[in-house]
């Protein structure tokens, strides 16, 4: 038990003047007594929360920013200031304003000292604009850029484009943290064809050897039934009719995005809610043949829906 504990827990005395006032100097770690100035104690731990800069703004905090796979460099990088003044403010002249310019442009260039340090740069620039866009959090984001740089490690970025690899470690991240997340929407994103976030997805899976969990079919409902506005006593039915469906265990290895457009298109049709069958697929990025394919499957295992036609 420190001292700073003992006088919290315990009524202690000054051993000269018998006060129990005390202050504390946070700066030299001394425990003082305020009456006679006996120290009562010096070199003390700091119990304080210490302070950390988490954004881009100038401060004068204990600590910068923690360290992050957000940047390319980890967050170590240091940066010659753009202010073009000295240490009390005062102007610099002109030609140390030109030598410090050659200096912040060299400074910028050797942080990426090759082409793998260069793609990983515009990776996590890529990441970056993402985030906001698809509405994940930094976990996704941190979790993406370690899959990429394991795919650097592993040279897997050779011979691809570095979009198609980093969409495919945004998608693994998000089957990883179970955030719910298609193919097409990432694709979407970042601008290329599904085809290549699904063949990176498939190297990444097959080199990295990492381990997803398989996509739940129940978040596909909130994010659908949430695009089309139906009512919550549909959604409840289309919630029975997907319990019903994994008890008798035909969704194993099905997409869980046309299984849960399938459902909650059945729902509807239960319920009397007029909802297409195209503004449900429009809603869950696939087409009205899957889903139809999908009930005609229903009808037959389960017998649940004898009312659609």
């Amino acid at each position: 038990m420190n001292t700073l504990q003992k006088i919290d827990q315990e009524k202690l005395f000054c051993n000269y003047c018998n006060v129990s006032r005390f202050v504390t100097d946070e700066v030299i770690g001394e425990i003082v007594c305020s009456n006679c100035g006996y120290v009562i104690s010096e070199n003390t731990e700091n119990r304080i929360n210490e302070r950390r800069l988490v954004s881009n703004i100038s401060d004068n905090t204990r600590t910068g920013p923690g360290l992050t796979l957000k940047m390319h460099d980890k967050g170590l990088n240091t940066i010659i200031g753009a202010q073009n003044k000295d240490s009390i403010g005062k102007p610099l002249s002109a030609t140390t304003i030109q030598i410090f310019g050659r200096l912040r442009k060299w400074d910028s260039r050797s942080q990426t000292k090759n082409s793998a340090d260069r793609n990983l740069r515009f990776a996590l620039q890529e990441f970056d604009k993402v985030q906001s866009k698809l509405g994940l959090s930094d976990t996704v984001i941190e979790r993406a850029s370690l899959f990429y740089r394991k795919a650097i490690e592993r040279k897997l970025i050779r011979g691809r484009t570095v979009k198609s690899v980093a969409a495919a470690c945004l998608y693994a991240s998000c089957r990883d943290l179970e955030h719910n997340r298609t193919l097409t929407e990432i694709a979407n994103q970042f601008m290329i064809h599904r085809k290549e976030v699904a063949r990176g997805y498939r190297i990444l899976f097959r080199e990295l050897g990492f381990v997803v969990s398989i996509a739940d079919p129940m978040k596909s409902i909130a994010k659908i039934a949430s695009n089309i506005g139906i009512k919550e006593k549909t959604i409840r039915k289309a919630v029975q009719i997907l319990d019903a469906a994994q008890d008798a265990g035909i969704i194993a290895g099905k997409n869980p995005e046309i299984i849960a457009a399938t459902v909650i298109y059945s729902a509807c049709v239960i319920t009397g809610e007029s909802i297409s069958q195209t503004t449900v697929a429009k809603a869950a990025g696939t087409s009205t043949v899957s889903i139809r394919n999908r009930i005609q499957e229903f009808k037959t295992k389960l017998g649940l829906f004898s009312t659609i036609n």
